[in-house]
Order: structure tokens, then C-alpha cells, then sequence
């Protein structure tokens, strides 16, 4: 790779439907303490994160993101938590189901097949509601549906960068 390559940031995630969407968004703002809610049109569910990577090897994620098999996955967010190194706070299930984990298992499995080196973390699923919070309020959530049947990959800035939002492929289309 030279200093040339084009490079993408690029995330696998589960994308909310408007109505979800609204839904979290004003969770988001609602939340007590201090950050900043995440714009509504950020809101997702990252499955795998590539991260930046040579455009090429995005054209090959798509390919391969086709073939996964993506079953229809009921989640249930009412959990709220913080993630204090990134002072994140967020919304996820309290009970994840099994589908989920293998799906995120199955997309880490495709990136690493088209050569991208992926972080040993455990999947901890979760929507970031907030960003940059330092003062931390646990407080209980109004449960929130979702039904999802749906995984995209979406690039995230420009050249490699953070920035707005762009679905570059979506599994099964819709």
C-alpha cells in the first residue's frame, strides 16, 4: 500500500428504521448528564469494524457481505451503559441473542477473509447514544423494538477520515 492507495473507513452494522431512529435519538437527548447525542443519522448497531482500509479491499467486503446469510434477529434495547475510556454512553440488549452473535462472528469472519487484520474484542452490542460524556447517570430505559433482517456497510467520512455517513451497499437489498 503507498501513501496514493484510496483508503475508505468502513463499518458492518444493523441501521435503524426512521421510526427506531426517532426513537433513539430522543432517548439520546433525554439522557441526564453531560456529551453530546450522536447525530440521529448516526445511529446504528456495529457488527464489524474494518476500519480504514485500501478502497479495494471495500469492493471485496461487499462481495463477500452478499453471501452471509442474515437472519431475521429480534432485539430488544433496554440496557443503558457507558463505556468510559471513549466516554460513550449507549442502549443495548440486556439479553443478546445467540442469531446476533453469530451474524458479528460471520461479518469478522468475511473481513479477515479479505485481508483485513480485526481487533480480538469481545462483541459487546450496543447503539452510542451520547459521545464525550464524563459524568455518568444509570438510569432505567423504556425498552425499545427492533426487528432487523437487514446488514450494511457504511463508510464513515472521506479518504480515511471521520465524517458523515454513506451506505455503500446494504444486504439483503432493499
Amino acid at each position: 500500500m503507498t501513501p496514493d492507495t484510496p483508503q475508505q473507513r468502513v463499518f458492518l452494522a444493523l441501521w435503524p428504521d426512521d421510526v427506531l431512529r426517532g426513537r433513539l435519538s430522543w432517548l439520546a437527548r433525554q439522557l441526564e448528564g453531560d456529551g453530546r447525542p450522536v447525530p440521529a443519522e448516526h445511529l446504528h448497531l456495529t457488527l464489524a469494524f474494518p476500519g480504514t482500509v485500501p478502497a479495494g479491499v471495500v469492493s471485496g467486503l461487499i462481495a463477500r457481505m452478499r453471501s452471509v446469510e442474515v437472519p431475521a434477529i429480534r432485539l430488544r434495547l433496554d440496557a443503558l451503559g457507558y463505556f468510559e475510556r471513549p466516554r460513550i454512553a449507549w442502549v443495548g440488549p440486556s439479553e443478546v441473542p445467540e442469531t446476533l452473535v453469530e451474524l458479528a462472528g460471520a461479518l469478522n469472519g468475511i473481513c479477515a477473509e479479505a485481508g483485513v487484520r480485526m481487533e480480538q474484542r469481545p462483541f459487546r452490542p450496543h447503539v452510542s447514544l451520547r459521545r464525550g460524556v464524563t459524568r455518568f447517570q444509570p438510569a432505567r430505559v423504556p425498552p425499545l423494538d427492533w426487528m432487523t433482517d437487514r446488514i450494511v456497510l457504511v463508510e464513515s467520512g472521506k479518504g480515511g477520515h471521520p465524517g458523515p455517513y454513506r451506505i455503500l451497499a446494504s444486504h439483503p437489498r432493499t
